[in-house]
């Protein structure tokens, strides 16, 4: 049985003394959580502080990206050491949005993925079809393309120390949110995805997040899959009583 993991990924918003609010809240309302492991991804400003607000809590703390290189001439970018000697314990990597707007390729992702778990951090991977791609049938394809090349080079050591999320890009930040059977299909797919590049044993072991306007109110249902381990929330997250619903999503039964 793999370990539920749920995690926030608050994107470019909150203040300092929003986030640390926040934080303090959740940290407070989720001290009897148990059974699944819980992260905020925040934005880099703000690692430092909410992990330390978080030191004697069971919730973790993550980046929304990284650069593939340890160190050197590159202004304005943020590596896997600078983000581990902070308390840094996740890193997102290729994102959607990071892919559409910052133009990150395959290849990117796997460097960033490579520099993750060089640096000690858990990378989530982000991979996911867009609305015009699903409704061209080509889900399967691109998926599978994303899987292979962001995941090219990895052993097995690696994937057991990395989260994969299946965010399909037509229901980040829309409201749509893909059916539960629809989120399995592309879930376990990408499982089988990984059985044949890893062995069985593995792909069996590493979580696959599903993300894309997940809400209390999808939660449990989505949790019910066979191949769900978790969710990468965004705008929910960012509320504490919202994430916590999420995150307690067997009592968000119907």
């Amino acid at each position: 049985m793999r370990r539920p993991l749920l995690a926030g990924n608050w994107k470019m918003y909150k203040t300092l003394a929003e986030a640390e609010a926040t934080a303090s809240a959740l940290k407070v309302r989720l001290k009897d959580v148990a059974g699944r492991d819980v992260v905020l991804c925040v934005p880099f400003l703000y690692v430092e502080a909410v992990g330390g607000l978080l030191l004697d809590s069971e919730i973790a703390v993550g980046a929304q990206n990284l650069f593939y290189e340890e160190k050197g001439a590159f202004t304005g970018e943020i590596s896997g050491p600078m983000l581990k000697s902070v308390g840094c314990d996740y890193a997102i990597v290729g994102h959607s949005e990071r892919r559409q707007y910052f133009r990150e390729t395959n290849q990117d992702v796997n460097k960033k993925a490579k520099a993750a778990l060089k640096a000690g951090l858990t990378p989530i991977v982000c991979v996911g079809e867009t609305l015009q791609q699903r409704e061209d049938g080509v889900t399967e394809s691109i998926v599978t393309t994303q899987i292979n090349e962001s995941l090219e080079g990895l052993n097995k050591g690696d994937m057991l120390g990395t989260v994969i999320a299946y965010e399909p890009v037509w229901a980040i930040g829309t409201g749509r949110t893909a059916t539960p059977e629809q989120a399995e299909e592309v879930q376990a797919l990408i499982r089988n995805l990984l059985a044949h590049a890893f062995g069985k044993d593995v792909a069996e072991q590493v979580r696959i997040l599903y993300g894309g306007s997940i809400k209390p109110e999808n939660i449990y249902e989505l949790m019910r899959q066979p191949d769900i381990d978790g969710g990468l929330v965004g705008g929910a997250s960012l509320d504490a009583d919202s994430f916590e619903k999420i995150v307690r999503f067997e009592d968000q039964r119907p």
